[in-house]
């Protein structure tokens, strides 16, 4: 491994650089509407690129394909190290933002969780609310789909790269014969969707700042919001809706958004079975937790209800994490349903969290052969999603991944309980941090942000970010002894 750590070291040097760059657009905004953060960016901006172009440039003679286990470290690396330079905007203008709140803060965003330990978010200069957005349009579709499409142009090859990073369990499938066309093709649809969603939300009366950070947000399934009271400071149901609409969009795969663009028809959607799943889940959730909680007297009229329930359902089962409502003050179900949702309803290859709906179907499906074989055990039943086979080890792959899932999120749980969170606190941070997902119950309720945890439970809660970011499996191989054995 030692003997490909060049090569790696080159393509991490120049993701460096490329981030330093993106931190250009924050620094014009602060610019041109004079906010007081500019000085936070030209620092940051020379420290990103000074430390990202000289390590570029020092390993150039290393350019070479990336193998396998060099994806997988090459992955680990970007997501650890690159919240380290997000961090410095906020750092240097909040001086008083510790550094483990900072990194929390930039792993959050670049992992599209959403969760903050920043109050006084009206107060905040425009730039920095962009700066914490921007990183979920960076984070959204995956820093490394990005660079995947202008490495060949510099010699280094991306495949590896792209499968280490692209969520799912079937990340083998190609849309396009080079894998930077594939990357150009997820980035073209990811900006068209932004950009549309952008001009919807200052066509319907944000300014174009707000429009701008909340767009990066939507898209992103990131969470992150330029004011305190999240997207209830609007109060607008066409807003509402738009952002709805958005989040469901960012919900689906993107390779079937592309395939539909290229193909100019809506038939990739009809074909998808995993959309179908994903639509009458999220959306049959609304509607119970609609007629729940105006059967419960929660709200005085049905249209109140909808409009409530159905807002957060989407979010939370997009993993958006944007709210109107504190719904840690529903009835105690209304909550666990929702983070319930946010484990496994969007899709593989979209922008959200969670385990994916495609593993929970393959698991469903699983579940109804194994109980089939039960009764008949000489049946022949393989397991289908819509009219695909799927191979018996993608099965036990989701099968490992299931019960790597459910030992994260116990061990990960009670490591905050043993630091002295409450449990139903613990349970739903660590659920919403590893399905990036943002609010939680309890302390870490909608209403309450992060800030309210320890060090140790701070770092906890970044570690889970970015396992569920990375898809566990992605992370923890790095982490075993064999992957550094030669």
């Amino acid at each position: 491994m030692r003997r490909r750590l060049p090569a790696i070291l080159h393509v991490l040097g120049l993701v460096i650089f490329v981030f330093g760059l993106s931190m250009l657009l924050p620094l014009a905004v602060s610019l041109s509407i004079g906010d007081a953060a500019q000085h936070a960016y030209d620092e940051a901006v020379l420290i990103t690129m000074g430390v990202g172009g000289p390590l570029w440039l020092a390993t150039r003679k290393n350019r070479e394909e990336l193998r396998a286990r060099d994806g997988f470290l090459l992955v680990v690396l970007i997501w650890v190290l690159l919240p380290l330079f997000a961090l410095m905007p906020l750092m240097l203008y909040l001086p008083a933002l510790s550094f483990t709140d900072a990194y929390f803060e930039a792993m959050s965003g670049l992992t599209t969780t959403g969760a903050t330990v920043l109050t006084g978010l009206d107060a905040l200069p425009p730039s920095i609310n962009l700066w914490r957005t921007q990183l979920h349009l960076l984070g959204g579709m995956g820093v490394i789909v990005l660079v995947v499409a202008i490495l060949p142009l510099l010699g280094v090859g991306g495949r590896q790269m792209f499968k280490a990073e692209t969520p799912g369990p079937m990340k083998d499938a190609k849309l396009t014969p080079r894998m930077r066309e594939t990357a150009r093709g997820l980035w073209v649809v990811y900006g068209v969707l932004t950009t549309a969603c952008f001009i919807t939300f200052w066509a319907l009366g944000m300014d174009w700042l707000d429009a701008l950070i909340h767009a990066f947000s939507v898209l992103g399934l990131g969470g992150f919001s330029s004011h305190d009271a999240s997207f209830a400071h609007f109060d607008s149901v066409a807003l509402e809706l738009a952002a709805m609409l958005f989040s469901l969009l960012a919900g689906m795969n993107f390779a079937t958004h592309f395939l539909a663009l290229r193909s100019r028809s809506l038939v990739p959607y009809r074909v998808d079975p995993e959309i179908r799943w994903f639509l009458a889940v999220v959306l049959s959730s609304s509607l119970l937790l609609t007629v729940y909680l105006w059967s419960r007297g929660i709200y005085p009229d049905f249209s109140s209800a909808l409009r409530h329930a159905s807002f957060n359902t989407i979010s939370m089962a997009t993993t958006l994490g944007l709210s109107t409502q504190d719904f840690a003050r529903w009835p105690p179900i209304a909550g666990l349903w929702l983070l319930f949702l946010c484990s496994f309803s969007t899709c593989a290859g979209s922008t959200g969290g969670g385990i994916k709906m495609m593993r929970a179907m393959i698991l469903y499906r699983q579940t109804q052969r194994e109980m089939v074989k039960l009764l008949h055990p000489t049946a022949e039943q393989p397991v289908r999603i819509g009219e695909t086979l799927v191979p018996n080890k993608v099965v036990f792959a989701v099968l490992v991944f299931g019960f790597m899932y459910m030992a994260s999120l116990t061990i990960l749980t009670l490591a905050l309980v043993a630091d002295g969170l409450d449990p139903l606190s613990a349970f739903s941070a660590v659920v919403a941090c590893i399905n990036n997902t943002g609010p939680g119950l309890g302390v870490v309720g909608p209403s309450s942000t992060y800030a309210v945890l320890t060090d140790t439970q701070t770092w906890i809660c970044s570690f889970a970010m970015l396992l569920g970011r990375l898809e566990l499996i992605t992370l923890l191989v790095v982490l075993t002894p064999g992957f550094w054995r030669k």
